[in-house]
């Protein structure tokens, strides 16, 4: 496909919004999920420490 600037780039033909929505939700996950891991990894090893 051909543009014929940056804001029909963006609009994607009318989808736009869930183009770039879902590399939005993508990117959340991909930052939020090994937070979330290393959290958890954490918990357990202090778990781990206290029935020591």
């Amino acid at each position: 496909m051909n543009w014929a600037s940056v804001s029909d780039f963006l609009a994607m033909g009318g989808y736009g919004f869930y183009v770039w929505g879902s590399y939005g939700v993508c990117l959340l996950v991909f930052v939020v999920e090994p937070l979330i891991a290393r959290a958890r990894h954490r918990k357990a090893l202090r778990a781990v420490g206290d029935e020591e």
